[in-house]
């Protein structure tokens, strides 16, 4: 198959060396017996109605993965298969970028770019709100200091920022407590993202992977480092091997249902104590080297291998 990666600008720079990366892994296996290409966001275009990327052949180099550096401009209509996965934040030119795949008729595209520009990864998250924390969506200085008053320890999370950037911890009492908010809120001008802290994140939370319709066996636990509340290094020190209980299996199966039926059939939930507190559907991060290392599996050739044999990712019109 003729198939093209969208990438990352800073993963390009670091492109032949990054295992660390899903992508990497990804492409690597696809490149053993696929036509696989790369670009980024800003080298798309459209010459009237069609799409065309300004991409790069990738090789297979050793242990590594390579690719020419000579671009070739190539209609987008012509892969059979399309990952798009640059990193958030979703930004202007990021839902730009989504634009440009309206013009897309043939080849399956993962994620369906329309579905992760009509998918705010904190906001829609509560489309599942029965297996989430208590959480409000506000601008509002009384609202979010009622709700902290309820809960006793809150969470706030910026709507627009990835990679827990700007995210806060809040405890009733906290002589900050109105500074924060209105930080938050950009003074009651900005939505912002509360949730009832979970005691159980010391422990850190899972990377749950969803596959299609499925909910993989296998997951990670994202722990926090010494000097924050949250997981900000990804290195092995703060990575231990997780697991699914039963209860998790069955509820997290019924949100990859709904996601997949969306056209989101890559995403990664986080999950503290069996709550969801955030989906990732942009380029969730699969963890691939750490769940390979810790299960003892190929994480990458069963994804490969879910979109090469599902007919439903198979060219949609061939001429």
């Amino acid at each position: 198959m003729k198939i093209l990666f969208i990438i990352d600008k800073i993963e390009l720079k670091y492109f032949e060396f990054n295992n660390l990366v899903t992508n990497f892994w990804l492409i690597k296996e696809f490149s053993k017996d696929n036509e696989v290409y790369i670009t980024i966001i800003n080298k798309l275009s459209l010459s009237g109605d069609k799409a065309f990327a300004l991409c790069n052949k990738v090789h297979i180099a050793g242990e590594d993965i390579v690719y020419d550096k000579n671009g070739e401009k190539i209609k987008i209509d012509d892969f059979e298969l399309v990952f798009f996965r640059p990193d958030p934040p979703v930004d202007n030119n990021y839902i730009n970028a989504t634009y440009i795949f309206d013009f897309v008729k043939n080849p399956a595209v993962i994620n369906n770019p329309a579905a992760i520009r009509n998918f705010n990864e904190k906001m829609h998250s509560l489309m599942f709100k029965e297996y989430m924390p208590e959480s409000l969506v506000s601008s509002s200085l009384e609202e979010i200091e009622n709700f902290l008053a309820e809960q006793g320890e809150i969470i706030l999370k910026p709507l627009d920022k990835c990679f827990g950037s700007g995210v806060m911890y809040l405890k009733q009492g906290d002589l900050n407590t109105r500074s924060i908010i209105n930080l938050m809120t950009s003074n009651e001008t900005a939505f912002t993202m509360v949730q009832k802290y979970i005691s159980a994140g010391i422990y850190g939370d899972k990377r749950v992977l969803t596959l299609g319709s499925q909910v993989l066996d296998y997951c990670i636990v994202k722990h926090a480092t010494a000097d924050d509340f949250k997981f900000n290094n990804h290195s092995d020190a703060y990575i231990s091997k997780g697991s699914l209980t039963p209860e998790e299996k069955v509820n997290f199966g019924k949100v990859a249902e709904k996601l997949n039926s969306m056209g989101i059939y890559m995403a990664g939930l986080d999950v503290i104590d069996g709550k969801i507190i955030e989906i990732n559907v942009t380029s969730p991060c699969y963890f691939i080297k750490e769940i390979n290392s810790f299960f003892n599996i190929n994480l990458e050739k069963q994804i490969c291998s879910h979109f090469l044999e599902n007919p439903c990712y198979k060219l949609k019109n061939v001429v």
